[in-house]
């Protein structure tokens, strides 16, 4: 897709103006964030990129739209395992919930801003050596094995730690551990200290930043266009604050979310290595058209949602049926005294 600076620039400043609205309507006053809320600009998010993609189609042509679709899609579904990790950073940092709605929003506006490096490296890559396909394609296969045993392995996520970039930062920036209201800096004792919004906000950046590192070649798999690699992250990401507060308390029952994404990057790693050896050798191999990425990517979703509705509602039942097990003696022994 041939897209001119004009374009490029009046895409930005639409999506400046849009975050612009974000924070000035719902994000600019610190307050508890309703579900009506957080769900009516959940919808409003789906449907802005819903009608981008449409625009793609009316004055781009269906190859960008259904590769935009596909890219979101992917982007907001791998988007939702970073929310996992943010309840936990919210919990390990005890954000206060007044708060939480503006440490997201920066949070996600820094992993936005680097993303947009990675994206360009990325696609500087691929448009100079063919190989980075393989790259690519061999890191998203692995990466979807590496779920599977993480998931296998049902690691406690409440040991969740800081990395060492975080731990670094704490160590070297003088710091507070009260809250100022939203403020980063203060001055206290003649000391200019950080505030927890501040260490807080960098932790959700940094830990976007390194989700980036598979969602980017994952939707370099679906499109090798640039605008379309940015706008579809732009778009995931500009909806996560929302979505978080949303889902927050279903996030425990997607029990099943990193095995459908392990197949969802695997997939895509695929996709890619097919594609490498298409660009890169004389070989016959198949190509995976878009709409079939598309299918498979939204049917493993499905799956993958009503399977751990139902084993989240079998463990429910099973627990509760424990229970009363558990308290039926005593009971029993009540009644017989």
């Amino acid at each position: 897709m041939d897209v001119s600076l004009t374009v490029w620039v009046l895409t930005i400043g639409g999506l400046c103006a849009l975050i612009a609205a974000d924070f000035f309507i719902g994000g600019r006053k610190p307050h508890d964030v309703s579900i009506k809320e957080a769900g009516i600009w959940t919808i409003v998010w789906v449907v802005l990129a819903v009608l981008f993609g449409i625009g793609l189609l009316l004055w781009g042509d269906g190859q960008a739209s259904g590769e935009f679709f596909a890219g979101y899609v992917t982007e907001k579904s791998l988007s939702v395992d970073n929310l996992f990790v943010f309840v936990l950073i919210m919990a390990k940092f005890a954000v206060p919930s007044i708060y939480q709605q503006r440490v997201l929003m920066i949070g996600v506006l820094m992993a936005l801003v680097l993303r947009a490096g990675f994206i360009a490296v990325g696609a500087a890559a691929i448009n100079t050596f063919a190989w980075v396909f393989f790259v690519f394609g061999a890191f998203l296969i692995w990466t979807g094995w590496k779920l599977i045993q993480d998931a296998r392995a049902d690691e406690d996520d409440e040991d969740w730690e800081e990395g060492r970039l975080m731990k670094a930062v704490q160590r070297r920036v003088p710091s507070t551990n009260t809250w100022h209201g939203t403020k980063l800096f203060i001055h206290e004792n003649g000391k200019r200290l950080a505030t927890p919004m501040l260490i807080v906000m960098l932790a959700i950046g940094m830990t976007d930043v390194l989700f980036a590192v598979d969602s980017i070649p994952a939707i370099f798999g679906l499109t090798q266009d640039p605008y379309i690699v940015f706008t579809a992250n732009a778009f995931a990401l500009m909806g996560l604050r929302q979505l978080y507060f949303l889902i927050a308390g279903l996030l425990k029952k997607l029990v099943h979310l990193s095995y459908g994404l392990s197949v969802i990057l695997a997939f895509i790693g695929v996709k890619l290595v097919l594609h490498g050896l298409h660009e890169t050798t004389d070989l016959h191999v198949p190509e995976i058209s878009i709409p079939v990425s598309l299918g498979v990517i939204c049917g493993v979703l499905v799956v993958t949602t009503i399977t751990s509705l139902m084993a989240s509602k079998k463990a429910e039942e099973k627990a509760a049926a424990d229970k009363a097990d558990k308290t039926e003696p005593a009971g029993t022994a009540d009644s017989q005294d």
